[in-house]
């Protein structure tokens, strides 16, 4: 009895968490998978319609610019993240001073949630109290820095304030990737002649392949989930000019009562998510066979 207690009682200490996860993340994702290929409008509607949201989703303007907004915004956001990252943890890898001291104050910003980030450089941004206005308090009254109110350049607002916050994450993992490289490796180069400059491009990148696939994951997927960064920092505007996939189908869902259309956005969504996750477990998976 002892011996099935203990075989059966973790099964069913974690059923019931994995019955409501099961429910609530999985069953609500065929929910709205469901409600894609349905009339929904202001309320769910169960008669199957075929790819008709669909139709309309890719019919709706907003949708592109939601998809080019986002396309800017994953490429700026993850090839700056990554670039600062790389450039701050090969910086702290020299053991320089104060070490820790750095290290958490590049980490500190991820403490914080994209609300806070978005509101706090929303200030820093305005050019009525923030960085526009210092800078004319200072004299130089010809200063301009308005793109959280230029529609053309909103978006790259929303860039520095993702790279702001991530780019100390980035750095921490390469770091323990840079920590982990054996020093004898790094000895027999130093022996051989090699320097900084060749140690690093032709030894340490290369074995940091790992870590700048799992760099990629993570910020592709804080890209395509940066909802509350938009809200908080611009809510999609001006008017949509900076509007997110995940922006647009809150403001279909919630804001023009056409939930069919936003379902097909977060089916599209999860697509995405899909198509840059699968692989990756791919290449894990057949890394741990080997």
């Amino acid at each position: 009895m002892g011996r099935l207690m203990e075989r059966w009682l973790p099964k069913l200490v974690v059923s019931p968490l994995f019955a409501v996860s099961l429910f609530f993340v999985y069953g609500f994702i065929a929910w709205t998978l469901y409600i894609s290929f349905t009339r929904s409008g202001i309320l769910p509607n169960y008669d199957l319609a075929g790819l008709i949201q669909y139709t309309r989703l890719w019919q709706t303007p907003r949708w592109y610019v939601a998809l080019s907004n986002l396309f800017v915004f994953s490429t700026l956001f993850i090839g700056f993240c990554t670039f600062i990252g790389i450039v701050l943890a090969i910086m702290l890898d020299q053991r320089i001073r104060a070490e820790g001291a750095i290290r958490t104050i590049f980490l500190y910003p991820m403490a914080l949630s994209f609300i806070v980030t978005g509101t706090a450089w929303k200030w820093i941004l305005n050019p009525g109290l923030g960085l526009e206005k210092v800078i004319h308090d200072l004299g130089f009254t010809d200063f301009r820095f308005d793109w959280l109110v230029n529609p053309d350049m909103a978006i790259y607002t929303v860039v520095i304030a993702g790279v702001w916050q991530s780019s100390g994450y980035a750095m921490a993992l390469f770091l323990a990737g840079l920590r982990s490289i054996d020093d004898d490796v790094l000895k027999a180069a130093a022996i051989d002649g090699a320097g900084p400059w060749r140690t690093y491009t032709r030894i340490v990148l290369p074995n940091l392949r790992p870590v700048f696939l799992s760099v990629f994951i993570i910020l592709a997927h804080l890209s395509i989930k940066s909802f509350d960064l938009v809200i908080a920092l611009t809510n999609g505007g001006p008017g949509y000019a900076t509007d997110m996939p995940a922006t647009f189908m809150y403001a279909f869902a919630f804001q023009r009562s056409e939930l069919g259309t936003a379902a097909a956005s977060a089916v599209m969504m999860l697509a995405t998510i899909l198509a840059i996750i699968v692989p990756y477990l791919y290449s894990e998976l057949r890394e741990a066979k080997r």
